[in-house]
């Protein structure tokens, strides 16, 4: 057999980028409302994003993880849920992750971000919102003028608390924002635990208050100003791949059903987008 020509090795020689495998960061969309907003309309649930989680964290070839995250925060159980989830997996993995905020990381949006070992917003972002909120109404003076009688019965002292069909209990009131308080301590507690030294010290940054990019920069509550894209090519290089991981939707079937089965209005519904547009109105979003 004779050796092959120069030319006939060149025609089968390899290029230069085989084998080769381009950098890759996932990308964790976490965009609405946090919790559950009913059947028609999904909020992010730990239950909907951990399969994305997962996945995310799964490439070999895997350089990082990026978060783009635009929510005005929700239930703090799932918010905490969900950071949670995101922390073991990078932990176990030992891959670093980015947080990048978009319009929105306030309140548990911001919690959500804390998931990040660094965290980015763009110059208009609106950040922090570091507080907890309980609100409600009242209708014990709308049912009087009415005649209209409200009977109540419950087994267990503290039952009926903040009933909105009756007077104001400052008994109540004062039990309930001792709940706010211990749910605030621990909001605070884990902002410190997540940026540390960063924190600039400034006195407003727990009061709930919220800014843009820059003044949030200025409190250590974000590491810089970077859209998602920019910074990881920065990072990992222009041939980087960004693959990005969207939370589980549900069945098209379950999805039809949960909007159209009641009827054409469901009022659940009404009151789910209802609640979603004041959390987003906070922002001016």
């Amino acid at each position: 057999m004779t050796e092959s020509s120069p030319s006939t090795r060149a025609r089968f020689s390899f290029p230069p980028f085989f084998g080769r495998r381009r950098p890759l960061v996932t990308v964790i969309e976490l965009s609405g409302v946090v919790g559950q907003l009913g059947p028609a309309r999904k909020g992010l649930t730990l239950a909907r994003v951990e399969s994305a989680i997962e996945s995310a964290f799964k490439p070999r070839a895997l350089k990082a993880v990026a978060l783009a995250i635009n929510s005005p925060g929700g239930s703090p159980v799932q918010s905490r849920l969900i950071h949670d989830a995101i922390r073991r997996q990078a932990e176990k993995k030992k891959i670093p992750v980015y947080a990048f905020i978009e319009d929105v990381g306030a309140s548990g949006g911001y919690i959500l971000a804390l998931a990040g070992d660094e965290i980015y917003a763009d110059a208009s972002s609106v950040v922090g919102s570091i507080g907890v909120i309980s609100a409600g109404f009242g209708f014990h003076e709308l049912i009087g003028r009415h005649g209209v009688e409200r009977r109540l019965y419950t087994a267990g002292e503290h039952k009926s608390l903040l009933d909105p069909f009756r007077r104001e209990d400052p008994t109540e009131v004062a039990r309930l924002q001792a709940i706010l308080d211990d749910m605030h301590a621990q909001f605070i507690d884990l902002v410190k635990a997540r940026r540390g030294d960063r924190l600039g010290g400034q006195d407003d940054v727990f009061t709930g208050a919220f800014w843009t990019a820059g003044p949030a920069k200025e409190r250590g509550l974000v590491d810089g100003i970077a859209h998602l894209g920019d910074l990881m090519r920065a990072r990992f290089g222009e041939n980087v791949k960004l693959k990005k991981v969207a939370p589980d939707r549900g069945s098209l079937l379950r999805r039809l059903m949960g909007g159209e089965s009641r009827g054409l209005i469901d009022p659940e519904a009404v009151l789910a987008a209802l609640e979603a547009k004041a959390l987003w109105a906070r922002y001016g979003r």
